[in-house]
């Protein structure tokens, strides 16, 4: 009997040398599917799981049917939160919320039914308070929807009413789209844009003056709005710079077909603060409204400005040329240009020997006696 026990406790010994460890699992996962008040996939949406226990959070991006799934949560009661999207989720505009959903070491499965909740929350929300107030966000969420669905239309009509020169009509459709919406900076741009171009059509003075009035308040509108949302926001993205400054130099112009050639200025170099990656464009603009009002000097200064932001900008090098041409001076039959003349239409002609401008530069030149520089080489000028 002590032989054979001996021989069992053996056997015993090497299957257990023989078995994989087995370690305790410490996570679970979550999954589930997002639908919207209209039952439709919330994709591209965002799921923030939020521990209540440990203060961390997990995002999770929706798919295009509606689909989420994450593993490595660690176990704990967490306040789910469904958003549209990231924009949204910044800026705290939540479709819809769950508190204290528990989450175990298994799989864990939370589904958001928009359209059920509300249908649901209409049964109770005569005895619940929570209830009610869940429906009313999301019938508040639904109708902003529904005006964001029409404000995209408006816009879309607008933008190719203007393409086709129909300013009338691009007019209407906006001032429509701010009476539904007034807090959207991107409406008052395209107001601004139709009043802008509608002026520019009117044969009548008195007319044409009045909408230039109109698109500057307008523009000045939206770049109220874009700054109070740029001020209050969390993170800033490129394209938000991008687009102020855009509703600046628009006002710019404005401003410059109004005969206001300060306030034009002052608006072109604001965009350029704004968004210095396109400071080029913009000094240029402001270069041009100072040359149109007989500004040489100062308009050059723009021009040098426009160059030090870009140096390949050869348009900035070809106008201060034309604005020096007028303070050349005679000595006898020989015409004497004034200091960096010849500079700037040489170097034009190096930045853009076959630009639109090339072979008026070459006569510039040749009218100074000049040889003609190139990135090819020198031609001799003519008399």
């Amino acid at each position: 009997m002590k032989k054979h026990f001996a021989i069992f406790s053996f056997v015993l010994l090497i299957v257990g040398l023989c078995l994989t460890p087995v370690f305790a699992q410490t996570s679970g996962s979550v999954k589930g599917v997002c639908k919207d008040t209209d039952g439709k996939p919330v994709a591209g949406g965002l799921v923030i799981f939020a521990n209540q226990d440990t203060g961390q959070k997990f995002t999770l991006n929706t798919n295009a049917k509606g689909e989420y799934f994450s593993l490595g949560l660690s176990p704990g009661n967490y306040n789910v939160t469904l958003y549209r999207n990231a924009d949204d989720a910044k800026a705290n505009k939540e479709l819809f919320h769950v508190n204290k959903f528990p989450v175990t070491l298994s799989d864990n499965t939370l589904d958001f039914d928009l359209k059920k909740e509300i249908e649901q929350a209409a049964k109770t929300q005569a005895t619940n308070p929570e209830a009610k107030q869940a429906a009313e966000s999301n019938e508040k969420i639904k109708k902003e929807n529904a005006t964001i669905k029409v404000l995209n239309e408006k816009i879309i009509a607008a933008t190719a009413a203007m393409k086709a020169g129909d300013y009338d009509t691009a007019l209407t459709t906006m001032t429509e789209a701010t009476q539904l919406d007034p807090n959207r900076d991107v409406l008052w741009g395209l107001l601004a844009d139709a009043d802008r171009g509608s002026a520019l059509k009117q044969t009548d003075h008195a007319e044409k003056d009045k909408r230039l009035a109109e698109a500057i308040t307008d523009y000045q509108k939206a770049i109220d709005i874009k700054q109070k949302a740029l001020e209050t926001a969390s993170s800033k993205k490129p394209e938000d710079a991008k687009q102020l400054a855009g509703y600046y130099n628009n006002l710019g112009e404005a401003y410059g077909r109004a005969n206001k050639p300060d306030d034009a200025i002052k608006a072109y170099t604001q965009a350029a603060q704004v968004n210095p990656d396109g400071a080029a464009g913009y000094y240029f603009n402001a270069g041009a409204v100072l040359t149109n009002t007989g500004k040489v000097d100062e308009a050059n200064a723009m021009f040098d400005k426009c160059i030090a932001a870009d140096a390949t900008k050869a348009e900035a090098y070809y106008q201060k040329g034309i604005n020096l041409m007028g303070k050349a001076t005679l000595q006898g039959d020989k015409t004497i240009p004034a200091p960096g003349t010849v500079e700037a239409f040489q170097k034009y002609l190096s930045v853009a020997p076959n630009g639109p401008n090339a072979q008026n530069a070459q006569d510039m030149l040749a009218s100074l006696g000049s040889p003609v520089q190139t990135s090819f080489g020198k031609k001799k000028a003519g008399k």
